[in-house]
């Protein structure tokens, strides 16, 4: 699942994931699991994000191909934030069975609507757990909500600016394959979910 920050991606991943019974799959969770597990790149992992550097290509590639090997994953899942870049994305196409069809779905959503989003997301101070929308407090633990430093607007303009460049030759590489959708991300939830849920039966239809 492709979109930029703000586009609703683990929120709609998450949902699709519960309608299709596979695991919903987040750079964003493979880090935090394999960190606690102190596995050979959760070392790794921890190690580059303790000196403010970001997660390189290898590395997440071998997070996301130890975490594709688990049983849970092999009637299929849900990718939310993997891949981010060409090379991850080519390294995709090897780790997957060439029989089983990789859905790409890019969740369109105009700057102004996620500027909008963005400024009025919160996150718990604590946990750090997103948080949904009219709580004043975190459902999982109960600490304070407060918005996060990298969502105000003009940086969230330059995140997004940014997004749109490193991003765009991902896109265009998938955008030629039969397998790939774009869908309304401007809409309420449940419309964009019902166009996901759509645009996923449009390639493998109704099984799970």
């Amino acid at each position: 699942m492709l979109g930029p920050p703000g586009a609703g991606k683990g929120t709609q991943a998450g949902r699709l994931a519960h309608s299709r019974g596979v695991p919903k799959i987040s750079t964003g969770d493979i880090l935090r699991d394999a960190v606690q597990a102190g596995t050979d790149i959760g070392r790794a992992a921890r190690s580059i994000m303790e000196s403010g550097r970001l997660i390189g290509d290898d590395v997440m590639i071998e997070i996301v191909r130890e975490r594709l090997g688990r049983p849970d994953a092999e009637r299929g899942f849900i990718l939310d934030g993997f891949p981010r870049t060409v090379k991850q994305a080519k390294a995709l196409d090897d780790l997957l069975d060439d029989d089983e069809p990789l859905v790409v779905v890019d969740i369109e959503v105009p700057e102004e609507t996620l500027v909008r989003r963005l400024g009025s997301r919160r996150i718990c101070r604590n946990c750090g757990r997103n948080a949904v929308p009219g709580l004043t407090e975190c459902a999982k633990c109960g600490g304070p909500l407060v918005q996060r430093r990298d969502d105000g607007a003009d940086v969230m303009r330059e995140r997004l600016r940014v997004y749109a460049h490193d991003t765009h030759p991902l896109v265009e590489y998938y955008r030629r394959r039969p397998t790939f959708r774009s869908v309304d991300g401007d809409q309420v939830p449940d419309a964009v979910a019902a166009d996901l849920a759509a645009a996923v039966a449009s390639v493998i239809g109704d099984r799970q």
